[in-house]
């Protein structure tokens, strides 16, 4: 009885301290976790701004490349002409940047202000029609949203303003290493993978590599010949903030299905409070819609641009703009496309194989 008694403490004691080590080792991963988590999370956007930066200038900095100059000498004769660009139209831009911007903020108040009066005047004409949504208090909502709009971009400015700096020193610091370094880089990833994946994973390297590249350049392309198109078409009218509407709606634009739509709000609704109803403000929808997105964007920028790179089903890309914005936001939304087309690549080439050269593990199967 005694033995029985020593060997159900023992066991007691055994499990207890099991349990209380596991609880430990497990707090103490989640900890470190949350630590790597919150270390990174500042890190995502420099890394990922100098990751297009680098797939931007790789081009030019190959070409140099071949003309017998070292790699290294080539990229900081591309980094010295594109600061030396950068700097000359910024010494121009960011004055009348910051007036407009400031006149914008200023401007604000009033054009939402019109914008609840024309939410007003819908939510009585649909009520009136249909009785069944008069419970439903869109003018509240509508209110309340743009309210913290405002004050969001009051508060965010600033912060915006310290972030470009850190970005400033980051993303070329980042984008050197990936231009001299990238290839090693992959190659030092690729040769982790067994021997008998080598061959598939330095396939799947390259051709993400590419498409990553190609999709990146294109998407960066199709931007800025939208938003420069409608800057250009807004010079026409009398509209003010042209310069910063097209720039809204280039970046915008990055976000396929829905970026457009929310690129043409401001344009519209300012052109809708400025301008009236007139000649000019039915020129700046058929800007907007008619000549922007689908003539030139959808007409001609995807179709040589976008579509043979992203090659993916108008459903898996809503569900990629979906997940990624729930996951990173607007960014996430941005690359969630590519991100998408990446792991069609992957599936598509690991059934590839297995399909003909029959991996080790299906041989070793069928043999058995």
């Amino acid at each position: 009885m005694n033995i029985s008694k020593a060997h159900f403490l023992l066991f007691y004691l055994t499990m207890t301290a099991a349990i209380a080590s596991g609880l430990a080792i497990f707090s103490s991963a989640t900890n470190i976790t949350m630590l790597l988590q919150y270390a990174a999370s500042g890190m995502f956007v420099p890394l990922l701004l100098a990751l297009v930066t680098s797939f931007l200038l790789d081009p030019v900095v190959g070409s140099l490349e071949k003309r017998s100059i070292p790699r290294t000498r080539a990229i900081f004769t591309v980094f010295f002409c594109v600061t030396t660009l950068l700097f000359a139209t910024a010494s121009w831009v960011i004055p009348y940047a910051q007036n407009m911007w400031g006149s914008l903020l200023s401007d604000f108040p009033r054009y939402t202000e019109q914008f609840l009066n024309y939410v007003r005047e819908a939510q009585s004409s649909w009520q009136a029609r249909l009785p069944f949504l008069e419970h439903y208090d869109l003018s509240t909502a509508a209110q309340s949203n743009v309210k913290q709009m405002f004050s969001f971009l009051l508060v965010e400015t600033p912060k915006s303003a310290f972030r470009l700096g850190s970005l400033m020193i980051l993303v070329p610091i980042f984008s050197f290493f990936f231009l001299r370094d990238g290839n090693t880089f992959m190659r030092g990833l690729v040769a982790l993978a067994p021997n008998r994946y080598f061959e598939m994973a330095h396939d799947l390297s390259f051709l993400i590599s590419r498409q990553m590249a190609t999709f990146v350049r294109g998407r960066i392309i199709e931007a800025v010949i939208v938003g420069a198109v409608i800057t250009v078409g807004l010079h026409f009218t009398d509209i003010r903030y042209a310069p910063l509407l097209g720039l809204f709606a280039g970046i915008t634009n990055l976000i396929p299905y829905v970026g457009p739509i929310i690129g043409m709000i401001p344009g519209i609704l300012i052109a809708a409070v400025d301008l009236g109803l007139g000649g000019q403000f039915w020129w700046i929808v058929i800007l907007y819609i008619l000549i922007a997105q689908i003539i030139l964007d959808n007409f001609i920028l995807i179709p040589v641009l976008i579509s043979r790179v992203a090659n993916l089903h108008p459903l898996f890309v809503i569900l990629a703009i979906v997940m990624g914005g729930k996951i990173y936001g607007v960014l996430g939304m941005i690359i969630g496309v590519p991100i998408a087309s990446a792991i069609k690549i992957a599936f598509i080439e690991v059934r590839h194989y297995r399909r003909a050269f029959s991996l080790p593990e299906t041989g070793t199967d069928r043999h058995a």
